[in-house]
């Protein structure tokens, strides 16, 4: 297969995966938050509130596809051309689904309790944004202002939605006939939404750091870096009840890789002490980079300095 077509190949395969990743967020609204009158948060559930407050005038897609021709362009310049199609192919595509979708799919949540509604609606709609989040394309508003973020700064999208949707699920109050508890089942989506999306996002790079105290640490370190492939610091230490000198290892390692070190400290010294501490975020070789306005300009004169070296060698 030559290049050409391979890459063909992966663009479809991209855009499947959205598409399939948008049509579950959007049935999430229009089977489980809209029809159970559950303002949740994003654009949708601006949009949704623009509905509840006009009566059902001003239609839900209507809304959303306005207020994101703003945002999508910010969006454009900042990330870049490809975001851009992609993320201008997702507001076109979820602003017809949430049209088009309840006729296509006209199954409605069966279950009365909007409580369990809203937890079940946000999750299904975490799943879908993921998905698009993973093939480099968003759905647009809260989506575009969390990759934004993410591009220059550590901070987790799920916190970034959190935030915002505190704002616009709040302004429920402001309808005629609601209450609280409407802006309690709102935060359950919102809680369910942003908590499924770090889970399903940032799961797979959550990290433990990792002391194993034991008399065969070279024999424990050389296997764990064979064996896993993952760096391992050795730092002396005194055993103060028995002032006898040993070695400590540290190693910090994927979370999921948490059984493999298990495994390989016991099967070489069942008496080995081991203390696992979980980790916020581990920078380098091997992990995440660390992210910020400095690093963007690094990367610049970096590149400036290999355009010279070019230059000068033609």
């Amino acid at each position: 297969m030559n290049p050409t077509s391979k890459k063909i190949l992966i663009t479809l395969k991209e855009y499947a995966i959205i598409t399939f990743g948008l049509a579950l967020y959007c049935f999430s609204w229009t089977a489980f938050l809209i029809p159970k009158g559950i303002v949740g948060g994003a654009i949708p559930g601006l949009a949704t509130f623009v509905n509840y407050a006009t009566g059902g005038l001003i239609p839900v897609s209507v809304t959303y596809l306005s207020i994101n021709v703003v945002l999508l362009i910010l969006g454009f310049l900042i990330l870049g051309r490809g975001f851009g199609f992609k993320t201008i192919y997702c507001i076109l595509l979820n602003t017809v689904l949430l049209q088009v979708l309840p006729d296509l799919i006209p199954w409605v949540s069966t279950i009365e309790e909007k409580f369990l509604n809203g937890l079940i609606g946000g999750f299904i709609g975490a799943i879908g944004i993921v998905m698009i989040f993973n093939q480099g394309g968003s759905t647009g508003g809260t989506d575009i202002v969390a990759l934004i973020l993410a591009k220059f700064r550590e901070i987790s999208p799920g916190r970034v939605y959190l935030f915002c949707d505190l704002i616009i699920v709040g302004s429920v109050l402001l309808l005629p006939g609601k209450s609280i508890s409407d802006v309690v089942y709102g935060y359950m989506q919102v809680i369910a939404f942003s908590q499924g999306v770090d889970m399903l996002l940032t799961g797979n790079k959550q990290s433990v750091q990792v002391l194993i105290f034991s008399q065969r640490y070279q024999e424990i370190a050389d296997a764990i870096i064979t064996q896993l492939k993952r760096g391992v610091t050795a730092f002396d230490g005194i055993g103060w009840y028995t002032q006898e000198a040993h070695k400590v290892l540290i190693v910090v390692a994927r979370k999921h890789q948490l059984n493999a070190v298990n495994k390989i400290v016991k099967n070489i010294d069942r008496t080995a002490f081991m203390s696992i501490t979980p980790t916020m975020s581990v920078y380098g070789r091997g992990f995440e980079e660390i992210k910020g306005a400095e690093k963007i300009s690094w990367k610049r004169k970096q590149n400036q300095l290999q355009g010279q070296e070019k230059s000068s060698q033609s």
